[in-house]
């Protein structure tokens, strides 16, 4: 390492590493970037290069196309391999469209032919340190939204959850799409974001875009993107959340709600991985992971004319359906428990405890809302109930009066029928199969299958 200059700089400037095997060029190089504020390190060799970016992190590289007797464009992976976050410049007197292409292909973020002026070297400067603050916004954003939501949490009692997750898993390590169905409040956006970050994708973005929420055209626009002018309030181009999920995962919420035009072009980018900005005829490429959720019958929609066929075989190669919450008691003390942990400690309070008739009162309501029905609720609790120990009255009416109504109790004033069939209901509920309850209720699985078909009448 030849030259290194402000090692005490101050934190908030740009650390650039300049890598070329001509004295000169590192010279004149680096009197441009120090008069701009930068701390400036260089090197003439691959070798002095990754060790001198194994001994501290650079915002940015200067990296000379021939080094001696190597080759530029093969540093390039092996510099991100040791920093992903590093911004490579390629820098050369021998620039053609070809060198250029190869060099944004191996993960170059610029290219720049000499002889260069000082205000293409301030361009790149400028342009590098709002990446470098962008990501540290993000990062921050990314901070608070762990602090204001619970971590993801794969344990689970139920079978029907242990049998989803293990596919997921499965699913994650490829590229195929995903589709996940359930009632609204299951906690597929959760799932999502699982497999995201189980996936090789985690470390891009997992961008996500609430398909009810906006107009036909204007989700076409948060989607692809727009040009400027192309519709009113179009005042500037702009990039499309497809673009933003480039190398990552694009999560479609409620895919169920998009109409049958914006479906066509959205069947188009899942197939070639191609679309146009709103308003441009220029055809662009993204390469990302796509996975889908809707609490639709998407079927029934296929057979009424409003979803296309092609479009759902597309979308669910991987089909996952995520039962409510009634339908996996097991888990519903542990959720309630993992959020009384987390609000409590958003509070700054000592975590409270249910009582037993407020695990009752859980236990017994229906949860229409499902696991974000659950979060509220407890949320309630912890900011609104004084005690460490959490009654039912904690809770809002609908779940507090269940306290004392839990459904057919033995001895109670109930007759064998409805007895049988809430007995029926739990051991369902908590078996993968149907088979499997069969066995626990000593009954054949033809007749437990006709006694349910009977209950549902």
């Amino acid at each position: 390492m030849e030259k290194q200059t402000s090692v005490s700089a101050p934190s908030n400037k740009l650390r650039v590493l300049i890598i070329d095997d001509e004295k000169n060029i590192r010279a004149t190089l680096s009197l441009c970037l120090e008069q701009l504020g930068c701390t400036v390190t260089t090197v003439s060799t691959p070798e002095a290069a990754l060790a001198a970016l194994r001994q501290q992190p650079y915002d940015l590289a200067f990296l000379d196309l021939r080094l001696g007797e190597s080759n530029g464009l093969d540093l390039i992976p092996k510099l991100l391999t040791v920093d992903a976050g590093l911004q490579v410049i390629v820098i050369t007197a021998y620039a053609t469209i070809d060198t250029a292409v190869d060099a944004i292909k191996r993960g170059a973020a610029d290219y720049l032919p000499k002889p260069f002026t000082l205000q293409q070297i301030r361009h790149v400067v400028d342009q590098s340190i709002k990446q470098r603050d962008l990501r540290t916004r993000l990062s921050d954003l990314e901070g608070r939204l762990q602090e204001a939501m619970p971590a993801i949490d794969v344990e689970t009692d139920s079978p029907k959850i242990r049998s989803i997750l293990e596919v997921a898993g499965k699913a994650a390590a490829s590229d195929v799409p995903v589709l996940l169905r359930g009632e609204s409040g299951t906690g597929k956006s959760v799932l999502a974001r699982m497999i995201h970050s189980m996936s090789p994708r985690s470390a891009h973005s997992f961008v996500v875009v609430n398909c009810p929420t906006l107009s036909e055209e204007l989700l076409a626009s948060e989607l692809f993107g727009h040009a400027k002018g192309a519709f009113t309030g179009a005042v500037r181009d702009q990039a499309g959340r497809v673009e933003a999920a480039e190398g990552g995962t694009l999560f479609l919420d409620e895919i169920g709600e998009i109409t049958p035009s914006l479906q066509a072009k959205l069947l188009r980018f899942l197939e070639d991985k191609e679309f146009e900005r709103i308003g441009e005829n220029k055809t662009r490429h993204a390469d990302v992971r796509t996975v889908a959720a809707t609490n639709r019958d998407l079927e029934d929609h296929v057979r009424n004319g409003l979803f296309r066929e092609d479009l759902l075989y597309r979308l669910n190669v991987i089909d996952l359906q995520l039962p409510p919450l009634r339908e996996r008691p097991e888990d519903i003390l542990r959720l309630a428990r993992r959020f009384l942990m987390f609000f409590a400690k958003a509070a700054r309070r000592h975590p409270p405890e249910l009582s037993k008739a407020a695990e009752d009162a859980l236990l017994a309501y229906g949860w229409p809302g499902n696991i974000r029905e659950l979060r509220n609720a407890i949320e309630r609790a912890v900011i609104l109930w004084p005690a460490q120990i959490v009654e039912p009255e904690a809770f809002p009416p609908q779940i507090s009066t269940h306290a004392l109504s839990r459904g057919p109790q033995l001895g109670g004033d109930f007759s064998l029928e409805e007895i049988e069939r809430e007995h029926i209901s739990r051991v369902v509920a908590k078996t993968p199969t149907l088979e499997d309850a069969a066995a626990i209720l000593k009954i054949d699985a033809s007749t437990l299958w006709r006694k349910r078909k009977k209950y549902e009448e």
